[in-house]
């Protein structure tokens, strides 16, 4: 690097261009260049160096940054007209294709759980906790949706919506069970979501565009993954149980998150069905064939009581 800026070394003055009697001895070991230019400054304490490649004294490339030089290609690209964008740079067309694409995937998924959680909020299926846990993944899959649309606007897109599907109102299943049957199609759709978001993810590499594809990774590609580990949970915990009310089962976990509380080293579920279970399988009012849990259970008339020993993690509470 240093040989190569040697010959690009010139010694200015502004008076003359003279050779300096100091250099002599340099222009004795080495042939003279017209490149090279020294030359004593008005107050003659030192040389001025300026890098410079000819006469005129251009700047090298790297060297110094020209910003109004370099600037006016991207001045030029500015658009006058008030209907394009002014924000919109390195975004190709297909990004933002792909991008609307998305926000139809979510609103539409979006649309399936608000379904599901109107079915089970029915008075004749009346199970809360589904029908909660399904209002909030509508709600919170059409959070994703709108997340998109404010992207799609900063990088100067536009959002273009598309039409939604009309899903499925009913959501019964006699062999596999309501709960059974909806969390499984909940996980099918989570890992359909997930593809879709790969596919815009490989668009975003296709077209070279690293803010887009840091941005599917960082705001969906992570969740999606948590989200797809929590539906397989569900799906293998209303497996295991097996036949029979497996729907109140899954409904107590997730609607009794709030009401339980522990009182010294037991915990206590409130139940509102009424009379004395059978041993373990409970068909007699009580809708647990067998506990998540490493407890034995002490049941009674309207209260399970569950004891607080080998319960280290959440993952062992029914919560």
């Amino acid at each position: 690097m240093l040989l190569e800026a040697s010959s690009a070394l010139s010694l200015v003055s502004p008076q003359k261009e003279a050779l300096n009697p100091l250099f002599s001895s340099v222009s004795s070991a080495f042939p003279p260049n017209p490149s090279l230019r020294f030359s004593s400054p008005k107050n003659d304490n030192g040389l001025v160096v300026c890098a410079s490649k000819n006469a005129n004294n251009s700047p090298l490339t790297g060297v110094i940054f020209a910003p109004f030089e370099e600037v006016k290609k991207e001045l030029d690209l500015v658009p006058t007209m008030p209907q394009l964008s002014l924000a919109r740079h390195k975004f190709t067309d297909d990004c933002e294709a792909a991008i609307n694409e998305q926000i139809n995937v979510e609103y539409n998924v979006s649309y399936v759980y608000h379904a599901m959680f109107a079915y089970f909020d029915r008075d004749n299926v009346a199970l809360k906790g589904l029908a909660k846990f399904f209002k909030e993944s509508s709600e919170e899959e059409r959070e994703h949706a709108e997340k998109l649309m404010e992207y799609q606007n900063k990088r100067g897109g536009k959002v273009k919506l598309q039409s939604i599907l009309m899903p499925l109102s009913e959501f019964d299943h006699t062999e596999k069970g309501d709960a059974l049957y909806a969390m499984e199609l909940t996980l099918s759709l989570e890992k359909l979501t997930n593809e879709k978001l790969l596919n815009l993810h490989k668009v975003a590499n296709k077209n070279n565009d690293v803010q887009l594809a840091d941005f599917v990774e960082s705001k969906y590609l992570h969740e999606q993954v948590e989200a797809i580990k929590k539906i397989s949970e569900y799906v293998a915990q209303l497996r295991r149980v097996g036949q029979g009310h497996v729907d109140e089962w899954l409904d107590l976990i997730i609607s009794q998150r709030d009401s339980v509380f522990w009182a010294a080293n037991v915990l206590f579920v409130e139940f509102t069905e009424g009379t004395e279970p059978g041993p373990l399988y409970g068909d007699q009012g009580y809708f647990i064939r067998h506990l998540p849990t490493k407890s034995s259970p002490l049941l009674s008339c309207r209260r399970l009581r569950l004891r607080k020993t080998n319960m280290d993690s959440d993952a062992h509470r029914i919560l």
